[in-house]
């Protein structure tokens, strides 16, 4: 699972029923090394990553390069709301926004709200409606790290028969798809399937500088790679199927079904949890997984 296209979801990979949407861990921010290195080195730091100059950074949020180099030297402190333009214009995720506000001198300005909390019970009841609305096809809600928060039937079925240690509480969508007791001996495309999900991995690292998202990687690229368990060829179809992305081939109950992933985010999200969230939904790849999907629904 997890994705072979992206879309963006205004407003806004399993072995749970719909509504099974958990807390989300509200790690301990990194407040005193934030302070400690200052805002210059950090905005210097995602600068770089970003392979913007200072001068394109200034035109960008309306300052000049002479400015940006005192904030980066530390010459100048940055006012709050500057900190949050560069920030913006970095595309440096929440979380580490707060880290810089704290490291400039300022409170955080991004609340981290579990997600069991009241205050989100509109996003989860509305979360949980849309997985279910799109059943029979699989759809599931992953975090920052691919813990699965909610998933809905049609992910069930393709998890079924998987070992317990895997779909213990807070499975998640990476070690269930690249394990080798996992998905990762039915998925008849499994090379190029984990190849392209450890270089989304590589991406979402760089983007993030998430340490447990990098321990994740480093465990899930260290699985042996198994051979897919030997099944049934897909029947050929009438039509020839012309995929537009890269689809996952799966063994399921004696046949292959074939599909294609999308992820949707939440568009300017205010809350670190909110915008950690992704909801990935499993189109069906060619029109025997379709049928075959709505047939054992109905």
């Amino acid at each position: 699972m997890t994705t072979a296209a992206s879309a963006s979801a205004a407003g806004g990979s399993a072995g749970r029923s719909p509504g099974a949407v958990r807390g989300a861990p509200v790690p301990a921010p990194a407040a005193a090394s934030a302070a400690d290195k200052g805002v210059g080195p950090l905005l210097r730091g995602w600068r770089e990553q970003r392979r913007v100059s200072q001068l394109e950074l200034a035109l960008r949020a309306g300052s000049s390069a002479r400015h940006i180099s005192f904030v980066e030297t530390g010459r100048s402190r940055p006012s709050e709301e500057m900190v949050l333009r560069l920030a913006e214009h970095l595309d440096v995720p929440v979380r580490d926004r707060n880290s810089l506000l704290l490291a400039a001198g300022y409170a955080p300005r991004y609340p981290q709200t579990p997600l069991d909390d009241p205050a989100l019970d509109a996003l989860r009841e509305g979360v949980e409606r849309l997985i279910r609305g799109y059943e029979p096809y699989p759809a599931l809600v992953v975090d920052a790290t691919y813990t699965v928060v909610a998933a809905n039937r049609g992910i069930t079925m393709l998890l079924d028969g998987l070992p317990g240690h895997l779909l213990a509480p807070a499975p998640n969508a990476m070690r269930l798809t690249l394990h080798p007791e996992g998905l990762a001996p039915r998925i008849r495309n499994l090379r190029e399937w984990r190849g392209h999900l450890l270089a989304q991995m590589e991406r979402d690292i760089a983007l993030r500088r998430s340490a447990p998202l990098r321990a994740l990687y480093e465990e899930v690229a260290a699985y042996p790679v198994p051979e897919p368990v030997p099944g049934p060829e897909p029947e050929p179809e009438p039509v020839a199927v012309a995929h537009f992305a890269l689809p996952m081939r799966i063994e399921h109950d004696g046949r292959v079904l074939s599909f294609i992933s999308s992820i949707s985010t939440f568009n300017t999200p205010m809350d670190v949890t909110v915008a950690e969230l992704a909801v990935e939904t499993l189109l069906p790849a060619d029109p025997a997984t379709a049928g075959y999907l709505q047939s054992s629904a109905s």
